[in-house]
Order: C-alpha cells, then structure tokens, then sequence
C-alpha cells in the first residue's frame, strides 16, 4: 500500500543527528521492506521545546493548514495517487500531530501512530495546549504502536481496546555483524590511532553530548568508573555536542587518563568502534529506551546498564547484557567489575546479545510484524 510517514518531533531529513531522526528513518526502511511504498509527506516540526503557548496556537493552526493542502492534493489526484494509510513517528505533548487526524479522517484513510506517550501532569502546564493535540491523536489513532511496555501501559486509557501493540526498539543489523566479523582489524586500527594497550578491556558508549539526561549519563558513568579504578580498563567515548567540555572534565576529574572521546562518528564508524570493543556501560538517566546499547549488543558486546523506562526492552537481563536498579551507582560498578574480571563471561554474553539483536529485534523482524499488523487495518 501507499503510506504517507510524517514525524512531529524531527523528520529523517533533519541536518542534526539524534536517536529521533535514526528511529524514524529504521520506520521508514521497514515499511519499505514489509512491501510498502513510504513517502515522507511533510517535514514541518510541531517541536515546542519551552512551553510557549502562543507558539503552539501557531503550530497548530500552520499545521491544520498544512494538512488542508495535502488533502486537497491528494483529492485532485487520481485515487491510484492516494496514501492509503497514514504513518506517524513519535506524539507526544511537545511534539503533537497536527496533520495526520485531519488528514487521514478527511481521506477515510487508517491513521497509526508508532512511540507515543502521554502524560496526564501535563494537561493544565505550559504545554497543555500541546498535550491537547497528542491526546487527540492517541485516540484517533487505529493502531498505536510502543516500543516499551511502560509507553503501552500510560496509554492504555485512551486508546480503544485492541488498538495497542507492542513493537520493540529494531535496527538493520548488517552493519554491525560485518564489523563483528572485522573485530581484530577494527581493534588494531583504534589501537595504533589512539595509543591504546591491546590487554587492556575497552569499554565503549556512544551517545550525544548536551545538557540534561545525557549530561547526567555521563557524571554517573564518571562516578561510576571511579569505584574500579583498580583495575585496568579504558573508556572510548563516541559523541559531541554543547555539553563536550562538562563531560571531558567529568572524566578528567573522575577517572584521569582513562577515557579516550572520538567526538562524533558516523554508523559505520560507531559499528566499528563498538565490535572493538569489550563492553558498553550506560547509566541511562531518564532514557527512554537507548539506541545505542541496541547498537552494541549487536555488534556482539555486552550492555551493562540502570534498568531505566524501556532500556529492559532493550537489554535482556542476563542474557545480552546485565541490568541494575535505575540511580545505583554501586550496584552499576559491581556488574561492571563483575565483567571486567571475567573475559568468558563477558564473550558468552557478547555472543548472546549479537544472536538476540538478529533474532528478535532486527529491521526484518520488525519489517515482518509491521506487515502482518498493517494489513490487519
């Protein structure tokens, strides 16, 4: 069928890398592996980061509007010419869909939201008019797709019964077996770039460097690696951003000469820097899900992280990785310290965790699932 895919948050087009533009664009190249022909309709962001009430009013009038454009379009064209579904990428209430209700219901068309959350505290605050436009979504939508149990639960509420599936986090795995598979040539290379000591067990995080959550991140991962200082490790940093300069101080103060930041790679260099690697440890503060422990595990290494929201649905505790109560700094370093002293464990679980990327939570699987359940529409 004909899909119109449309993300409030950030399109897949957007010049600024981030886990919302990757996540959108796996959707859109699954969707075109289920079978489908998957047009990106419109790249307008319905973003109101500050909870400025005026500029959601304008959001949201610029975004009726532009739906009424896109109807009349489509209703100018032959039928052939019309989606015959529509697709949106992450609601929630500072990024609400204002076109995909108005569009589908106009065309009689099936409306899906995939990675939608609600939050009721918000009804009343300065995003209360945003909030408004992504309850209606919610529960326009005819199918509402969560890539965790804790997104499906908050919207259990409002959606129509039966209309809630859970689609776990995916990503195309290809990738990261080959660099798997060139793990001892990838070892090299960053070895004689960066000076490292091949005996040495590297650990690896990739992950964007701005105030908040990822600054958080990686103050508990300083204070974190500052309770095995002795033992003999190394931490390969992958990421930049505002916040670089607050992080490499964290280190520095925390865990002096220990921690080697490449600044920002592209996918095939993060597949590279992880299949090098020998583990890959997150705190995860407030993570929603985390793409990147996603990443490692499939490059065959272990994820040791807080079990945060939905990063259990993306680590499987024991199996791909190891998992601790979410703010345990301690219980962190002990799983950490835990591995790093033992080099089968951690190649058993590095095995592991590649077979259950590939197995459960690759672009394919997802491909699959996504045209049995469109099709049920």
């Amino acid at each position: 069928m004909r899909i119109a895919f449309y993300a409030p948050m950030k399109p897949p087009t957007h010049g600024t890398p981030s886990g919302d533009r990757r996540v959108a664009g796996l959707y859109m190249d699954a969707l075109t592996a289920a079978g489908h022909r998957v047009e990106l309709v419109s790249t307008f962001r319905a973003y109101d980061g500050a909870g400025d009430a005026a500029r959601q009013r304008a959001l949201a009038e610029q975004g009726h509007a532009l739906a009424r454009t896109l109807v009349a379009r489509w209703l100018s064209d032959s039928p052939q010419a019309r989606p015959d579904l529509w697709f949106t990428y992450h609601v929630y209430y500072k990024a609400p869909d204002w076109l995909g209700p108005q569009a589908s219901a106009a065309l009689g068309i099936p409306y899906v939201i995939a990675e939608a959350s609600y939050a009721a505290k918000r009804a009343h605050g300065p995003w209360a008019i945003g909030h408004a436009g992504a309850e209606a979504a919610i529960r326009r939508a005819d199918l509402l797709l969560c890539p965790t149990r804790e997104d499906a639960a908050g919207l259990s509420g409002l959606a129509r019964p039966g209309r809630i599936v859970w689609l776990p986090p995916f990503l195309d795995v290809a990738p990261f077996a080959r660099a798997s598979a060139g793990r001892a040539e990838h070892r090299a290379r960053l070895a004689r770039a960066q000076g490292l000591d091949h005996g040495v067990p590297w650990i690896a995080i990739a992950a964007m460097m701005r105030a908040g959550d990822k600054l958080a991140s990686y103050r508990a991962l300083a204070r974190t690696l500052a309770r095995l200082a002795d033992l003999r490790w190394h931490l390969l940093v992958a990421g930049d951003g505002p916040a670089r300069a607050d992080v490499e101080a964290a280190f520095a103060a925390a865990v002096p000469g220990r921690a080697t930041f490449l600044g920002a790679l592209r996918e095939r260099e993060v597949a590279a820097l992880a299949a090098a690697a020998d583990l890959c440890v997150w705190p995860a503060v407030n993570e929603a899900y985390g793409m990147a422990l996603l990443e490692a595990e499939a490059a065959g290494i272990p994820v040791v992280a807080c079990a945060v929201r939905g990063v259990p649905d993306v680590v499987a505790d024991g199996r791909s990785g190891l998992l601790v109560p979410p703010g345990d700094e301690a219980a962190l370093a002990a799983a950490v310290r835990t591995l790093l002293v033992d080099p089968d464990r951690r190649s058993a679980l590095g095995r592991a965790a590649a077979e259950f990327v590939a197995g459960e939570r690759s672009l394919q699987v997802a491909a699959r699932r996504l045209a049995a359940l469109l099709a049920a529409l």
